[in-house]
């Protein structure tokens, strides 16, 4: 394994999407503890609520800024397992059913 992208849900209901080389548990572990300055840290408590590991750092990189990119349901339909979703919700600017 390369790299993990993983997904966090924060205090405030945000989500916040990293990669890491790392085991993830350390990861998480080091947001939970607001180890570094970083968003996370003011939005404590967080909760792993996605990962996917990949074999090639590059891949990892890609998807990690692909998701970046997504509005809220996009990522949320990601969280749910909900595949089939994800290209409806790739227009940007339209709400699914609109």
């Amino acid at each position: 394994m390369a790299a993990t992208v993983y997904i966090l849900k924060c205090s405030n209901g945000s989500y916040y999407t990293g990669i890491t080389r790392k085991d993830l548990e350390s990861r998480v572990s080091e947001h939970q503890q607001g180890t570094y300055d970083s968003y996370t840290a003011r939005y404590r408590p967080v909760t792993l609520v996605f990962n996917c590991a990949f074999d090639r750092i590059t891949d990892a990189i890609a998807c990690e800024r692909q998701i970046k990119g997504w509005r809220r349901e996009k990522k949320e339909a990601l969280i749910r397992g909900d595949f089939n979703l994800l290209p409806e919700l790739s227009a940007r600017g339209r709400r699914a059913g609109f």
